[in-house]
């Protein structure tokens, strides 16, 4: 597998890119077909962040595109929890895959690249952490009234929340303002 290794404010070591190589660049094992593997590293100047280490990892071949996001204090334990996440999802992939060719007597491992492509003409892409969907265990209702986005930001933070759902003043459509991981706010304004 091809692994290109790209980094923000962190310094490639020659120990580090062994073990990205190592790790990363041998999950092909799992699924035949992945050639291409993309490891970024960035380090988060936010000081309300404990996990200041980040890596994203895209996998891709055959149609196939894998991607997890980890958070970790260190790039070596951000390397680990991303192969353990692409595992899974590696995984999921594979039952996907078998459960589509269930009985047709074709393994997965002996395709060639043309079968596969065939019966795939969309891509698949896969970035679920976790094995099964999570279940919806609560709901809120609650009146949107038209505010704008300075004010939805405001209560936001007067609310602790994450991010806001509301109706924005000035273009009259559903919005979301959010806390992204840079200490800004993103806005989410309904397309007209």
């Amino acid at each position: 597998m091809d692994v290109s290794i790209s980094a923000r404010h962190v310094t490639i070591t020659p120990r580090l890119e062994e073990v990205i190589h190592e790790k990363i660049g041998q999950l092909d094992r799992y699924l035949d077909g992945l050639d291409y593997a993309g490891v970024h590293f960035d380090e988060a100047r936010n000081p309300r962040i404990a996990d200041k280490e980040f890596c994203e990892v895209h996998l891709k071949g055959h149609g196939h595109h894998l991607r997890c996001k980890v958070h970790a204090p260190d790039p070596f334990t951000a390397i680990d929890l991303a192969e353990a996440k692409l595992e899974r999802q590696i995984r999921k992939l594979r039952t996907k895959i078998q459960r589509r060719h269930q009985g047709t007597g074709a393994s997965i491992r002996t395709e060639t690249a043309q079968t596969v492509v065939a019966a795939e003409p969309e891509a698949d892409i896969v970035d679920l952490d976790d094995e099964a969907l999570p279940e919806i265990v609560r709901t809120k209702r609650f009146h949107l009234a038209p505010l704008t986005p300075i004010e939805a930001v405001e209560k936001m933070e007067e609310l602790g929340h994450g991010f806001f759902f509301f109706i924005n003043r000035d273009t009259s459509r559903s919005a979301v303002v959010y806390k992204r991981d840079d200490g800004n706010v993103g806005l989410i304004d309904e397309a007209g």
